[in-house]
């Protein structure tokens, strides 16, 4: 008999014949189509089929985390580890499907691990203006008994051209003042609230904010990889604007189109495994129930561990 899930626990699970209703919303493509007929769509099939149906230069951004140079279990599909030459060729060959789907005022964001990062930032010089290497603190990791504990990961950030979107204003993370300095008696570039005094600082290329999704939060799933929202968020609110059409060739279990439904971007997930689509078809319609974000509120993201903060907000403002 299997164990039961605690109440509190929120993961994603279910299994495909459950969530046969999910799997049904889903697209399959296998010939060109309009941008009109698969916008806000899963599509379930294989990027690299599905791609080239995708018509040129129709995407604003594009959010890629495709499978990391590692052997890997996902749900009945298995990435095996490859040579190096082997990846590199992997790489370029998604990569230079995507590309022609960007518009020239278009950016892609591409998440790797330190290692795959050699990789994939080179290939990305050959062919974009990179712009800059975000580097996120997972908060935890893999101890290892002759190596660096790995906790770290990579987002590379690159645009078509000097036309690009970028909302700083739209990114700024909110941290608690320590030593809050005041002129003429007033705070200066802080504010002074009832739980604390706070100041909206530009993002770096550091990111230690971010919490991984765990079991009690909703919406974590059961892929082995997940990437938290609010890291996405950050990626979709600084590079596309409202309405804006945002596409994930790799979906998983559908963070990136869950973030652009909530942010009010419209949103392309392509995915293969059937398992991740109806999770995240699920998790597209709690979107409809519960757009918040983790960490992220009043358009403003916050440190870690900062929640009770959070839920009193509306002190920040007096």
């Amino acid at each position: 008999m299997g164990r039961t899930k605690s109440p509190r626990n929120k993961t994603i699970d279910i299994c495909v014949e459950e969530g046969r209703h999910y799997l049904k919303r889903c697209k399959t493509i296998d010939k060109p189509v309009e941008i009109k007929d698969i916008i806000n769509a899963t599509i379930c099939g294989d990027m690299f089929k599905v791609v080239p149906c995708l018509p040129p230069k129709s995407v604003d951004l594009v959010i890629v985390d495709p499978p990391y140079n590692l052997t890997k279990q996902y749900h009945g599909k298995t990435f095996k580890k490859k040579k190096r030459d082997e990846y590199r060729s992997f790489t370029a060959g998604w990569l230079d499907m995507v590309l022609p789907l960007i518009k020239d005022t278009g950016s892609i964001y591409v998440c790797c691990d330190w290692e795959s990062s050699l990789i994939i930032g080179q290939l990305l010089m050959e062919r974009l203006i990179v712009r800059n290497r975000i580097t996120w603190q997972r908060e935890k990791g893999r101890g290892a008994r002759a190596n660096w504990k790995n906790c770290l990961e990579d987002i590379w950030y690159a645009t078509m051209s000097n036309r690009c979107t970028f909302n700083l204003e739209d990114v700024m993370i909110r941290r608690r003042v320590i030593a809050p300095y005041k002129e003429n008696g007033k705070p200066k570039d802080w504010k002074e609230t009832k739980r604390g005094n706070y100041r909206d600082t530009c993002p770096s290329n550091f990111w230690d904010d971010i919490s991984v999704p765990f079991w009690s939060m909703p919406e974590n799933t059961a892929h082995p990889a997940q990437k938290p929202e609010k890291l996405i968020a950050k990626l979709i609110l600084a590079s596309s604007q409202p309405g804006d059409l945002v596409l994930d060739p790799f979906l998983g279990s559908g963070t990136t189109s869950v973030v652009a439904k909530k942010l009010g971007r419209n949103y392309i997930g392509i995915e293969q495994n059937e398992l991740y689509c109806v999770w995240a078809e699920k998790r597209l319609e709690m979107a409809d129930e519960d757009s918040s974000i983790q960490g992220y509120t009043d358009g403003v993201f916050w440190e870690r561990n900062t929640l009770a903060e959070q839920i009193s907000r509306a002190d920040s403002t007096e």
